[in-house]
């Protein structure tokens, strides 16, 4: 038996398949790339060039590298459909560049119309490249491996012997044994022809089918989507609707009665740190326990938020975002009535829960004259002070010795003017500050259970003995997630097999040679250069020889009769 032959001639394997003709053909269902530069005379030629560049593979591999350069802008500069005041404030800092950016869209990348013209055209290439190459890969199921070349030494791995054997029972028993190892064989004349891998062809497809199905879901994702954001002090509750939303974006084809009907409170958030070590103060567990109910009239039922954990209901997500302590403050004014007793949240500024926030009593509160009056209170709170270190710097984010430090304001908050104002800073334009009996501005540390009292009789802050917790939920309801991430698991799968997997063909012939001894040739063809096809062509030509053993060559038969005089004497 010869050994198996690997050719590493020049050319390669396009050059090999138009010699082979049919028998090296279709082994991909990529189109050919059109050599000729100039398009066909008239208007009908030009069209069909341009939807030949179009539908090419590079092409589309251009517009998928441009579409992500596009991307780059989006993610580095701010925009209005994630974050308007952000916009306002880049076009403030950056006089110059933002009528600039203006006009190029880059405020709103995703929405622009060069975005949109790559992110259309790299859709309907996808369609073009994928449509025809569909229905040839049908076409190469339905049909069968195409015969043996009239060549097989041609073919880059080939092996030959002669056997006894009959050439039928040679080609049965190479039929039956390439079906064994899952190649689609036929008898096609005095070969047996065969071919394995069209799973590499398959998924090319289900890749290029998945990116299409990813556009979709993404366009579907930011014109149906909606985000909110909602800060929930321990004992709130919340209902999904878009009033109750601190902050709510959502697509342009986003409608309010599509928000999913549910409603939570939330009883309890828990949060345990890393009490030593040099990771000490880091979170261990964030869980917010919520007892929710979907549609107006569902059953509660508890749940646990955790990060990275979010609740699900029908297609909204419920995520835990942030966390931080609002500790509960009672007011009363100069007749020692109560004005004002609620939690109030405070924002975090680091690692260890150091928080700041204001205090705004706007109704009720009357001054030592019994005159209406307004009041404002700027808070600082840290949650664990050190009295060694003597900073408002908290050393733990855990409750362990919580103060506050407060200093105080009154007059015209400005809420009455009909403007807008944020609930975390304090507008003191049009206020008066309180002063201490040194003239200096009244500021006073305190702990759990201590009070502020406010000169010439004008009331009381009290820090209650009790700080709650709160936490921070954003509400995404994103209707092609599930597509998207469907799409991405195919994609993969799909450009998996299509680099791994190797498509090839194996034709073995048995012929009666001139001596009436049979000769079996075998030849194999992968799409591309691999050194797969001549390990496998060997392996299957090692199984046959033992059911077709080779026959002695006729030089060796006619030495083999040819006997020394020693030897027969012998």
């Amino acid at each position: 038996m010869s050994k198996t032959e690997t050719d590493t001639s020049p050319g390669g394997a396009e050059g090999r398949d138009e010699d082979l003709g049919a028998a090296g053909s279709q082994l991909s269902t990529a189109p050919r790339e059109e050599t000729t530069v100039a398009p066909g005379l008239g208007v009908i030629g030009w069209v069909r060039w341009f939807w030949r560049q179009l539908t090419s593979m590079r092409v589309a591999l251009l517009l998928l590298l441009l579409l992500s350069l596009g991307a780059i802008p989006g993610s580095l500069i701010p925009q209005t459909g994630a974050d308007l005041n952000k916009v306002d404030e880049f076009r403030k800092a950056h006089g110059t560049l933002a009528p600039v950016y203006d006009k190029l869209g880059l405020f709103h990348v995703y929405s622009s119309v060069w975005f949109s013209a790559i992110y259309i055209l790299l859709f309907v290439s996808l369609i073009g490249c994928i449509v025809p190459r569909t229905w040839q890969f049908v076409g190469q199921l339905r049909g069968r491996p195409p015969g043996a070349p009239k060549r097989l030494t041609r073919l880059p791995a080939y092996t030959t012997w002669r056997t006894t054997a009959e050439p039928e029972q040679v080609r049965e028993a190479a039929l039956a044994l390439l079906r064994r190892r899952r190649f689609r064989a036929h008898v096609a004349g005095d070969a047996v022809a065969a071919e394995k891998g069209y799973v590499r062809e398959l998924g090319n497809l289900a890749f290029h089918i998945a990116l299409i199905v990813l556009l979709v879901a993404f366009a579907s994702g930011q014109l149906y989507k909606s985000d909110g954001t909602k800060l929930m002090v321990e004992g709130d509750g919340f209902s999904n609707a878009l009033p109750m939303y601190d902050d709510f974006k959502s697509g342009s084809l986003f409608r309010n009665d599509e928000l999913v009907p549910f409603s939570f409170d939330l009883k309890d958030f828990r949060a345990t740190y890393e009490v030593s070590g040099p990771n000490r103060g880091t979170p261990r567990t964030f869980e917010a326990r919520i007892k929710y109910s979907e549609g107006a009239y569902g059953k509660e039922r508890p749940a646990t938020v955790k990060v990275n954990k979010p609740l699900e209901i029908g297609d909204s997500k419920v995520y835990l975002v942030s966390h931080g302590y609002a500790p509960v403050i009672t007011v009363r004014d100069g007749r020692g009535k109560v004005v004002y007793h609620d939690a109030v949240p405070l924002l975090p500024l680091d690692g260890n829960v150091t928080s700041n926030g204001v205090i705004k009593v706007m109704d009720g509160y009357r001054d030592a004259r019994g005159h209406k009056d307004q009041l404002g209170f700027q808070a600082f709170f840290v949650p664990t002070f050190d009295p060694k270190s003597g900073t408002m710097l908290s050393q733990f984010p855990s409750l362990v010795n919580p103060l506050l430090a407060v200093n105080a304001y009154h007059g015209d908050l400005g809420v009455d003017a009909g403007q807008s104002q944020n609930v975390y800073q304090l507008d003191t334009q049009h206020m008066k500050a309180f002063k201490d009996a040194k003239g200096q501005l009244l500021k006073k540390l305190l702990r759990p259970g201590d009070t502020l009292q406010l000169p010439n009789g004008a009331g009381s802050l009290t820090f209650d003995k009790d700080v709650k917790e709160w936490a921070g939920f954003e509400i995404v309801q994103e209707p092609g997630s599930g597509w998207a991430l469907g799409g991405a698991l195919a994609a993969i799968f799909g450009l998996a097999a299509s680099l791994f997997i190797q498509r090839r063909r194996v034709w073995v012939r048995a012929v009666r040679g001139a001596d009436g001894v049979t000769v079996v040739e075998m030849g194999g063809l992968g799409r591309s250069e691999s050194a797969k096809v001549p390990e496998e062509l060997g392996e299957i030509a090692g199984i046959l020889y033992d059911q077709a053993p080779g026959a002695p060559d006729p030089d060796d038969v006619h030495e083999s009769t040819v006997v020394p005089a020693e030897g027969a004497e012998k």
